[in-house]
């Protein structure tokens, strides 16, 4: 009987071409084809490491087609390995796909692990990492992103999204929009690059920062944003506290004693104090 082959699912560099594994390397020339995303892109980085092998388009637009294809090869005994243009396969990235029909046909898939820009953004972000919420790209319309954002914008874990250059500065506006100018923000872009940049800030900093910039609306994207604020899935809770408080002590004072009180984050009672003070004025 013969015995089916191995796809594996290697990551490649997302900018600085030293990050590729040894492991990916000798994965890419031993296997009999590379299923790749775009031929040329990743014709670039296989003939800067001398990888001969055989690439197929495999993409949104073919995967139907190609998918058969590449189980009946793999089925031969021959092994895949399948690449996207930049990071990790099936992040974003087109191979879903071919990853669930070789579950269903009982074929090996195997990770050779590596880059990902949303795991480098959130490691160098400064916001909690112990939950986050990757979201990928959201909707390329106001209306789409604003209802996707609105769906998510109580979630206490950070969230991770990708976006494009020609519709940034829509998408930070719309985030304004939807999740508040003060929200914390760190924009990564092109990461591992020459020109890299990794700038936190708030969104409507972001917004400043982007728009003053040409430079800063190209390139690949990662917008790493704070979780909603642990008091914001109930701003009233302690809002009658706050307020009585706020009468007779500074924004500082106010929070810790209602922390003090209340056992919840001071942090965040300082967070909605400062709101508090400014509806008032």
């Amino acid at each position: 009987m013969q015995q089916n082959g191995t796809l594996y699912i290697v990551a490649t560099p997302i900018g600085n071409l030293s990050d590729i594994t040894a492991h990916a390397i000798d994965c890419l020339k031993s296997v009999a084809i590379i299923a790749c995303e775009d031929t040329r892109t990743s014709g670039k980085l296989l003939n800067h490491f001398n990888i001969p092998t055989k690439t197929w388009a495999y993409h949104d637009h073919n995967a139907e087609v190609q998918t058969p294809k590449l189980i009946e090869i793999l089925q031969s005994g021959q092994n895949i390995a399948l690449i996207s243009d930049a990071g990790t396969p099936l992040i974003s990235d087109p191979g879903f796909r071919l990853v669930k029909a070789c579950h269903e046909f009982g074929i090996k898939v195997s990770p050779v692990v590596g880059a990902s820009a949303a795991i480098a953004a959130l490691s160098v972000a400064g916001l909690p990492s112990d939950k986050f919420y990757f979201y990928g790209f959201l909707p390329a319309k106001t209306a789409g992103r604003q209802s996707e954002l609105t769906k998510i914008k109580d979630l206490t874990a950070t969230l991770i999204f990708y976006e494009a250059p020609h519709r940034i500065v829509e998408c930070i506006d719309d985030m304004i929009t939807v999740l508040g100018d003060n929200r914390q923000v760190t924009f990564c872009r092109e990461l591992t690059k020459t020109f890299e940049t990794i700038y936190p800030s708030t969104l409507g900093e972001l917004k400043a920062f982007v728009a003053s910039d040409a430079n800063q609306q190209k390139g690949e994207m990662v917008l790493v944003v704070a979780g909603a604020n642990e008091l914001q899935n109930n701003d009233n809770e302690h809002d009658a506290l706050l307020k009585r408080l706020l009468q007779d002590l500074s924004v500082k004072k106010a929070a810790q004693l209602a922390s003090d009180i209340t056992g919840a984050k001071k942090n965040a009672l300082y967070d909605r104090a400062l709101q508090l003070q400014r509806i008032v004025e």
